[in-house]
């Protein structure tokens, strides 16, 4: 294995933000992607908890801050070009705003979008409204 200079993430590209992927880290499913700049990396990295940024709030956004469905980062990597980020985690509770574990829980399909996924919680209750 070769050790490169870079320090992380390459923030320079994409106008500073980054995809960031989370993934379970005990059984390999992708439970969501969201955006980082290198504010939410930098506390990802200091806290061990997920911090991405929304683009829709335009602000620094805490994995669970609302829901108290929060990822605790147990390794990060970098791809290849230094411009995505994935991040393996222990979720807690459902990972998508909507009240699924995972974010992809619709399936393609020729006859259209069809939910494979179960619903651990009603986000009304969890958020007060529907969704974010």
């Amino acid at each position: 294995m070769t050790d490169t200079p870079l320090s992380g993430p390459d923030f320079s590209r994409n106008d500073g933000l980054l995809p960031a992927i989370a993934q379970d880290a005990a059984t390999g499913e992708v439970l969501m992607m969201a955006w980082m700049n290198a504010e939410s990396f930098a506390e990802t990295v200091r806290t061990g908890r997920a911090v991405y940024w929304s683009r829709s709030r335009g602000k620094l956004w805490r994995k669970g801050e609302e829901s108290g469905h929060a990822q605790t980062v147990r390794a990060i990597y970098v791809d290849c070009d230094a411009d995505t980020i994935l991040l393996k985690v222990e979720q807690a509770g459902a990972a998508c705003h909507e009240g699924y574990r995972t974010c992809f829980f619709r399936e393609v399909r020729p006859e259209g979008l069809k939910v494979v996924g179960e619903r651990l919680v009603d986000p009304a209750q969890v958020y007060g409204k529907s969704g974010h």
